[in-house]
């Protein structure tokens, strides 16, 4: 499912417009990513939780030369599924 389609899912299971659910998808996406720029998490309750954890700078290998390379530190999202989201896909 992309976007669009998951757009067309919410406005015709919520009874809206696809122009709000579009915009309701949005400020969600908006939210959650900016609560995550600032350091926060983000829980849904049976869904599961978004967080950011810092990935450390490490040595890494050029998969053609063999050369060591250097992989810069980072910050990364992590997604951790909710109890009722992983019973629906088992």
């Amino acid at each position: 499912m992309n976007k669009s389609e998951l757009i067309d899912a919410m406005a015709a299971d919520a009874g809206i417009t696809k122009a709000a659910a579009k915009l309701a998808l949005e400020s969600f996406l908006g939210n959650v990513g900016n609560t995550l720029k600032g350091g926060g998490r983000v829980s849904l309750v049976g869904f599961g939780s978004w967080s950011v954890s810092n990935r450390a700078a490490r040595d890494g290998r050029n998969p053609q030369t063999g050369k060591t390379i250097k992989i810069a530190a980072k910050n990364v999202v992590k997604f951790k599924a909710g109890s009722e989201l992983e019973g629906s896909v088992n």
